[in-house]
């Protein structure tokens, strides 16, 4: 008999401020996947971040666990936008998965959100759309292998 196993993903959109709503997805989560933009300031609040993470972590969620950094709002014509890229990897990719996908800043992403639509029904076959579906597929890349590795300690 084979018992079947299933996984529940669920994505918590979080306001950027370090509010007690995000603070609770924090307690409430397994993982984190940190969105940041790539500005000066975005990246400068990176830090911040990341000790209200670890507090968490030592407070409330030990198990918490930072799936990667995520950078959103990416204008690749600008850069601006390649040498803050380019920092958040060089400082953080050694400690912290950055995510080879990137989120490309658009219009129709602003529009989504001003008009509350999800992207992938306001502009499905976009540039974001495409990137938040290899963002999709790479977050489960990883998580399959977890599970694969799992299962090889168990055997």
């Amino acid at each position: 008999m084979h018992k079947l196993s299933i996984t529940v993903y669920s994505a918590l959109d979080c306001m950027p401020s370090l509010g007690m709503l995000t603070i609770n997805a924090l307690a409430a989560a397994d993982s984190v996947i940190i969105p940041v933009q790539a500005q000066y300031l975005s990246a400068k609040g990176l830090e911040q971040l990341l000790h209200t993470i670890n507090k968490v972590k030592r407070q409330i969620n030990p198990d918490l666990k930072i799936e990667g950094i995520l950078l959103t709002m990416v204008d690749g014509r600008t850069n601006n936008a390649r040498e803050i890229s380019d920092l958040i990897r060089n400082t953080y990719g050694s400690n912290i998965k950055v995510f080879d996908t990137t989120i490309p800043h658009s219009v129709r992403a602003a529009e989504s959100a001003s008009i509350g639509k999800s992207i992938f029904t306001h502009d499905p076959y976009g540039k974001v759309a495409k990137a938040y579906t290899n963002l999709s597929r790479e977050v489960l890349q990883i998580e399959n292998k977890r599970q694969k590795t799992k299962t090889d300690i168990l055997r």
